[in-house]
């Protein structure tokens, strides 16, 4: 599975622009199940046929990462951008960016903006950054309005600590792939749902969601490791197993959902936690909407600085992730 990671982690994919992780993703997934589509947004559909009379249970991670969009370039060839999915300003100063091209930019900002030592002053908005892509002039920038770039990729493994700029979902997709590799004779109709643009308000979990019309859906996705220095405490940690959602800002997971993920790790001895995220939300809530409503919930994967160029996972939370999702699919899925 750590293999597998590193490859997503340097595909190309901001919000809108995730092709070449689905395409990748198809090439892996195709020796394991019995059909592959995609829809017309570009979420890619994946059927593990299970026996009959099964539950059509969807599995859900997101294939784009934040970036940014161009939305000016200047006479100097400077561009100015707007953020792709929830991005904060802080992690910008001096970050690299890859755009679809191979282009690279640095971020920069407008000099009376930056904060002498000691100030005070808040970090400088969007409107006070730019992003030098190496050119001398507008005609001569390698980028115009409209092109997206994510930050630039990399992958480092030091003990079972992963460290990638979008582990934010490429972790769950490596899961998913996992599980459809290692699951042989589903009880169920097993659809992994490898979705497009999460970031920007879970819009491929919508449409994919409502094409499959699933008795139950689980989303895969990172939450907010809270075991770093002063962090709020929200009993997430890395290395003590999946997170089974219990709320965040956007959903309340399905009772039945939740309990039966909690009774199959227990029944497996699966370390796992419980989530309650007082902000952010998944692809579980568009699931859980749709048409006339979805029993859905969320297994979690801890994750340190989510939404920066460089956030932090444990591979063991991954491989509990995949292990509950593989033990919860092969079964009947009785939910009470």
């Amino acid at each position: 599975m750590i293999a597998l990671l590193e490859k997503l982690v340097h595909t190309f994919g901001p919000s809108g622009q995730e092709q070449a992780v689905a395409a990748f993703v198809q090439t892996e997934i195709a020796p394991y199940v019995d059909d592959i589509r995609q829809d017309a947004l570009g979420n890619l559909i994946a059927l593990k046929r299970g026996q009959a009379g099964g539950k059509k249970v969807m599995l859900a991670a997101h294939m784009d990462e934040i970036g940014v969009l161009v939305s000016h370039v200047d006479e100097k060839g400077f561009c100015r951008v707007r953020p792709l999915g929830g991005l904060g300003t802080l992690v910008l100063l001096s970050s690299r960016v890859r755009f679809a091209n191979g282009t690279i930019g640095v971020f920069g900002v407008e000099r009376e903006e930056r904060k002498r030592p000691g100030s005070s002053e808040e970090v400088p908005p969007w409107e006070k950054w730019y992003l030098d892509v190496g050119a001398t002039s507008k005609e001569d920038a390698p980028v115009q309005v409209g092109d997206a770039a994510a930050f630039y990729p990399f992958f480092h493994q030091q003990g079972s600590r992963l460290f990638a700029q979008s582990m934010d979902d490429r972790s769950g997709c490596a899961v998913l792939l996992e599980v459809a590799k290692r699951l042989k004779k589903p009880a169920n109709d097993v659809y992994f749902v490898f979705t497009v643009q999460e970031e920007v308000g879970t819009k491929g979990a919508m449409t994919a969601t409502y094409g499959v019309q699933p008795d139950v859906g689980i989303a895969v996705d990172v939450t907010i490791g809270s075991d770093t220095p002063k962090a709020m405490q929200l009993g997430l940690a890395l290395g003590q197993g999946a997170a089974i959602k219990v709320m965040d800002r956007g959903m309340i997971a399905h009772y039945g959902v939740r309990q039966a993920l909690v009774e199959t790790a227990e029944t497996a001895g699966i370390p796992y936690q419980l989530e309650v995220l007082p902000w952010g939300t998944t692809d579980a809530r568009s699931i859980q909407l749709s048409r006339e409503g979805v029993p859905a919930g969320a297994v979690s994967i801890p994750s340190r600085y989510v939404h920066s160029k460089a956030e932090v996972v444990d591979e063991n939370d991954m491989i509990a992730a995949a292990d509950l999702l593989l033990t919860f699919v092969r079964q009947p899925v009785t939910l009470g």
